[in-house]
Parts: structure tokens; sequence; C-alpha cells
């Protein structure tokens, strides 16, 4: 029995946050979202209260993560996450108005699995969140290691 994926977004423009989920939704992806409108609330969440992630590691996260955040940078949150031996393995779609092509490098050499530049085609985005969803209902996740 697999996990269902919690999806955690981190982004500060409420207007995309509505958008992003109500197109999620209509994909027909159920799976909880939390959002988080900074850094600093996301970080809090995603690490926990011992500040190690180890609060995550029985779960299966999806991380859409926006770059330009009011207080940090979202390449410091996709380093944290993907260096973090309990949140490594959860996926990171960049979701950014950056179209820069050495961010997005330095995005995919810290290990995000998907980076979308918006605006977007949000019939194109929802559909690669559905295959995401898709993907955690055949494979397992490895687990994190203690």
């Amino acid at each position: 029995m697999s996990t269902p994926v919690t999806i955690i977004m981190i982004e500060d423009d409420e207007g995309h946050a509505r958008l992003i989920e109500r197109n999620i939704r209509r994909s027909g992806v159920n799976n909880e979202i939390r959002p988080f409108t900074n850094g600093t609330e996301a970080i809090e969440y995603l690490f926990g209260p011992d500040g190690t992630g180890s609060a995550h590691k029985n779960e299966a996260l999806l991380v859409l993560l926006d770059l330009n955040l009011p207080d940090m940078s979202g390449i410091d949150i996709l380093r944290r996450v993907k260096e973090n031996r309990f949140l490594k393995y959860a996926p990171v779609v960049v979701l950014t108005t950056t179209d820069d092509e050495h961010e997005i490098k330095r995005c995919y050499e810290l290990g995000c699995n998907v980076y979308i530049t918006k605006p977007v085609n949000y019939e194109s985005f929802a559909n690669a969140i559905r295959q995401l969803g898709l993907f955690f209902s055949v494979i397992q996740v490895p687990q994190a290691t203690t």
C-alpha cells in the first residue's frame, strides 16, 4: 500500500496559488495541498520541530516551489531539501517567473525534477502534476535512511 502524496505548495502570490490549486483539482488530483506563502514557514514545516526533517521520513511529499519568495530564495530551499536525508527523495517542481538559463541549470544541478516558467500553460502543468501523482500511485518511494 503506498502512502498518499502530500503536495507542499510554496508560492507567495495568492492569485498564482489559487490558479495552481484549481488546475491541480481539475486534473483529478485530490491529494492534500499544504500552502505556504513564505520560505520560513515552509522550512519550519518541512524540517519539523527538531530541524532534522525526520518528522516526514515516512511521508510521500511533492514540493511545488516558487524561487522568488519574500523572505528567502527558493534555491536555498531546494538545496536544503535535496541535502536532507529525510527529504531528498521528495520530487521538487520549480514553478517560477525566472527563465534565466543559468538559474534553470542550477536548479536541475541541485536536484529539481521539473522546472516550469510562469506564466504557464496550466493545462500542461496540471497534466504534469497528474502524471507525478500517477507515478506515486505505482512506484514505492524509497524510505529515508534512519
